[in-house]
């Protein structure tokens, strides 16, 4: 059967379940199969058993059914191998730590990066520092003659006020509180020396939270307004993006790296307020939203770069949160596993 490419008259006014949620999620746009076609060899995605990279994979493999799509992975969570193996998905068992294991793997020309460690690392700082900096060496070198988009974070950047525009890729990453920034700071530079060394063609992702039904900003903030819990305000804007658009730029980004590798912000265009977001969650459950503090300086940035090379996302801010709050009311399956946006010590 022909797939058919995502677009505004596919969106469904709520999703069943999470299989329903999933294979819409991963529906390819028209831009991506028409990039995937003109993109040279197969695609293999490094730590792929994340919340994102599951879909990332499928989209990329129906975007591009008769390339190989290979998934590599610890595949520590049961069923996550399996689950991409049914959408024909080849999947490989590697530590990414593994230098040896790393070596014996199929030189694919396109890879996408994202393995990393950021949250629970509290007594074993060594490991988020190994995982940050010292497997980013590892599959650099291993991988010198392929393109490689690799996932950064927005962490890297300085607190700025919304009202000026979002911080810019021309902004150098910094030093911030918590060791995972730094070590973040450290992937970067890991993956921009290699590039400069081999001549690697590249991209740094520092992409800001993705919203998936299950968890994401709009998913904790419509818990917090529907259990009547206290919303804080001082991480007050934050950049939000539908992960399946997500998923769709993060794939297109091996057509536009470059050498040396350089970042690019992905995200949504909008400065979306939390306060805005919670009242709209208020009232479609009813519940008068609790605050507390004000909206100080935060993390925003500006995705005007990506928007001029990928185009803006499909998925409008009114229609995720018109999911999200069908979702979070009707008491359907989560991760349980927070953004932590409204954190500001940078230890997560």
């Amino acid at each position: 059967m022909k797939e058919s490419f995502l677009s505004p008259s596919m969106f469904p006014e709520a999703f069943r379940d999470v299989d329903h949620l999933e294979d819409f999620m991963s529906t390819p746009t028209r831009e991506l199969a028409e990039d995937m076609a003109s993109l040279d060899g197969d695609i293999m995605i490094l730590g792929v058993a994340g919340k994102m990279g599951i879909t990332l994979a499928r989209v990329i493999k129906r975007a591009a059914p008769h390339k190989r799509v290979i998934g590599v992975s610890r595949f520590s969570e049961p069923g996550s191998e399996e689950h991409l193996q049914q959408w024909g998905v080849e999947t490989i068992r590697c530590d990414l730590l593994d230098r040896a294991a790393v070596n014996a793997l199929p030189k694919i020309p396109n890879v996408i990066y994202m393995a990393g460690l950021k949250f629970d690392y509290k007594g074993r700082e060594d490991f988020l520092w190994a995982m940050n900096t010292v497997a980013p060496a590892i599959v650099a070198e291993a991988f010198a003659g392929s393109r490689i988009v690799a996932f950064s974070t927005i962490h890297v950047y300085p607190w700025s006020n919304p009202l000026q525009g979002g911080v810019t890729e021309a902004c150098p990453p910094l030093a911030r509180p918590g060791e995972y920034a730094n070590s973040v700071v450290g992937r970067e530079r890991t993956f921009q020396y290699y590039s400069r060394l081999h001549q690697t063609p590249g991209r740094l992702v520092r992409f800001v939270y993705a919203i998936d039904m299950r968890y994401g900003v709009f998913q904790e903030i419509a818990s917090w307004v529907l259990q009547e819990k206290e919303i804080p305000l001082e991480t007050g804007t934050v950049n939000v993006m539908w992960q399946g658009d997500a998923i769709n730029h993060f794939a297109r980004l091996l057509c536009h790296c470059d050498t040396p590798s350089t970042p690019i912000n992905i995200g949504g265009p909008e400065a979306v307020s939390v306060r805005k977001i919670a009242t709209m969650f208020g009232e479609s459950f009813g519940i008068a939203p609790k605050f507390v503090g004000e909206e100080k300086d935060c993390l925003y940035v500006n995705c005007d770069r990506a928007a001029d090379l990928l185009g803006n996302p499909m998925v409008p801010v009114n229609t995720m949160v018109k999911w999200v709050a069908e979702w979070v009311k009707a008491g359907k399956p989560v991760h349980g596993k927070p953004s932590k946006f409204e954190v500001r010590s940078g230890i997560f």
